[in-house]
């Protein structure tokens, strides 16, 4: 990895939300306020929302670290779930194990537990992420919640962090009770092009860079063009050009290394992301391309199948370019097991090369019963992901034996109408 050559002490980039990167703009420092105001106040209820890759979860995290003892917290991530799991799993946060109670008890369990924990002087927070992803019926059950209360106080604060369409959710008229009982609003905007700057720099900082400058001055303008202030979009960005500029053996990361990412990732500026546009790639004055929005890539170097119990489940082709594989669909590949991290590692496709790596996940990744961080993909490879199992095939192998096998006498064009085995069937058993 880049690490030692730009001596740094661990990965500025990764995409798990990390509370010591978090870098606090007005507007994410407003927001964090906005969190910690549920505390001071006893009907504390806040709903913050953002773009996907804002930093609603990095926010979230870092104010967990910063909640004093006396409040307990559950945390809910998943949230495409009914009634009866929503409450189930806001008592499983709490300690409880509810999965024979029916909704009656479920309810009354929680409604007694609220109460104790007031009696005995302790706040309890419920913090929803991905709050976007909730059914009128479970928003309308949350309402309910926020309404339990002694004969003076709500017993319960609420944090609702979501996507844009959690506003829309918010503003229907049959949920007209549930946002009266809001106390603040707030809409967490991209960062500006001085802010992107700043927090290339601060994540540099903390993860060993100090002073020194890693990335060139004039590459600042051209990431803020390609990822208009959205961190996560930066972060991918910005790890894509720090591998360019090391395969370079530069220990700047210039225009040039920044253009080699671009265009590895094959994206558009982003203020075209939201148009679709045909045509070739082009390039801007300052030699960065400008990629179609869905450009034609060509035959796919690889796939990649998912697969459980023996069984594929997924068949993704393989581009030049980036996937991201976790448990929420905010990513490329969406495996929904808890035993899958948020964000849990990434596949990087060149025309050369293909690498799994490891994005800081709870429960690893593995290859041939080894935990690695990073590893360069062969035909053939399994690489187990919770109880999921990714498996690599790569097509220009698989190409390569067909012309092997069309150049020997006597078989020639035997293999070249047949397709290949299943994998799926064939190394579902390897660890």
């Amino acid at each position: 990895m880049y690490l030692e050559p730009f001596k740094l002490r661990e990965l500025p980039f990764r995409l798990s939300p990390d509370p010591q990167f978090l870098y606090l703009s007005k507007q994410h420092a407003r927001a964090k306020a906005y969190m910690e105001s549920t505390i001071w106040f006893t009907d504390g209820f806040v709903v913050i929302t953002g773009e996907i890759g804002a930093g609603k979860t990095t926010l979230i995290e870092s104010f967990l670290k910063e909640v004093p003892a006396d409040v307990v917290v559950a945390q809910i991530n998943q949230t495409q779930v009914s009634v009866v799991d929503f409450l189930q799993a806001v008592l499983v946060q709490f300690g409880f194990s509810p999965f024979k109670m029916r909704k009656a008890e479920l309810i009354s369990t929680l409604n007694n537990f609220l109460i104790e924990q007031y009696a005995a002087g302790r706040k309890v927070l419920l913090i929803v992420d991905e709050a976007q992803n909730l059914t009128m019926r479970v928003l309308e059950e949350v309402r309910l919640l926020s309404g339990v209360e002694t004969t003076k106080d709500k017993v319960l604060r609420i944090i609702l962090a979501g996507q844009p369409e959690l506003n829309d959710k918010l503003n229907a008229p049959e949920l007209a009770q549930l946002t009266q009982r809001v106390r603040l609003r707030f809409h967490l905007q991209t960062l500006s092009e001085a802010e992107t700057r700043a927090y290339i720099q601060h994540r540099l900082e903390v993860a060993g860079a100090g002073d020194r400058q890693i990335f060139a001055a004039d590459t600042f303008p051209v990431i803020f063009r390609y990822c208009g202030g959205v961190p996560r979009l930066v972060n991918t960005l910005c790890d894509t050009a720090l591998m360019a500029a090391f395969t370079a053996d530069r220990d700047t990361v210039t225009r040039a290394d920044v253009a080699a990412a671009v265009e590895e990732l094959r994206w558009v500026e982003y203020s075209a992301r939201t148009h679709q546009h045909s045509g070739a790639a082009a390039a801007n004055a300052d030699g960065v391309p400008r990629l179609a929005a869905a450009p034609d890539q060509g035959q796919p170097i690889g796939k990649l199948l998912v697969a459980v119990d023996g069984r594929t489940v997924q068949e993704i082709p393989l581009h030049v370019g980036r996937l991201i594989v976790g448990r929420t669909a905010d990513n490329d590949i969406q495996i929904d097991s808890r035993f899958v991290s948020r964000h849990h590692c990434q596949v990087i496709t060149t025309s050369h090369s293909c690498v799994v790596e490891d994005l800081n996940s709870t429960n690893g990744i593995f290859v041939k019963s080894n935990r690695v961080r990073r590893h360069y993909l062969n035909d053939g490879d399994v690489v187990l992901v919770g109880k999921h199992e990714l498996i690599y095939v790569d097509d220009r192998a698989v190409r390569a034996r067909g012309s092997f096998i069309d150049t020997i006498p006597g078989i020639q064009g035997s293999a070249s109408g047949d397709a290949p085995a299943p994998l799926s069937d064939t190394s579902a058993g390897r660890p």
